[in-house]
């Protein structure tokens, strides 16, 4: 049987299907945080990059190999989520129940170059106007409760701290491809 039409059976005996997705992050040198959204293949929303959870791969280490598939970014991925949101995925014939676990990806590298380049648009934005952008109302506060954790973890620390953490984060990528995530 395969997996388009094992899903869909799951989902038509109420089972909810299950997803991972990395929230990749960035912190700018004046401390300001963004995230990176990208564009579905199909009908070009806004959204995080997501997918299935793959055989052998733990949960965030499926959302990081995710990210770099579809967002062409790689990073620091914590094991321990941030949340989840719920969403109808379109099917071959239905819409699939699908509940999304979000783990934070802290982006180091940013390619040029990644595999689905050509069929997915991305863009940095600060939390709020992500928030904006995407359609999950569960995802939208996701976004802004991400947003607030980080405004919170900024003013424990000077902008002096700020900019000497910025810098040890994203050291001197010789000999890596792409830019780093500090100075896109």
């Amino acid at each position: 049987m395969n997996k388009h039409l094992r899903r869909k059976l799951e989902a038509e005996n109420g089972k909810v299907l299950q997803q991972v997705s990395a929230l990749p992050y960035r912190v700018r040198k004046n401390g300001s945080v963004q995230i990176l959204l990208i564009t579905t293949r199909e009908t070009r929303r806004f959204t995080l990059p997501k997918g299935w959870l793959i055989k052998g791969k733990s949960p965030h280490k499926a959302a990081a190999i995710e990210a770099k598939q579809e967002a062409g970014v790689k990073g620091k991925i914590k094991p321990g989520p941030v949340g989840n949101y719920f969403y109808w995925k379109r099917g071959l014939s239905c819409f699939l129940p699908v509940r999304v676990t979000v783990y934070p990806l802290k982006a180091q590298t940013i390619l040029s170059r990644w595999k689905e380049r050509g069929q997915r648009l991305r863009k940095w934005l600060c939390p709020s106007e992500a928030a904006l952008l995407v359609d999950e109302p569960q995802l939208v506060s996701l976004l802004r409760s991400f947003d607030g954790a980080c405004s919170k973890r900024r003013t424990k620390h000077s902008s002096r701290d700020r900019s000497e953490s910025v810098h040890s984060e994203f050291p001197d990528a010789q000999g890596i491809v792409g830019a780093r995530a500090g100075n896109v």
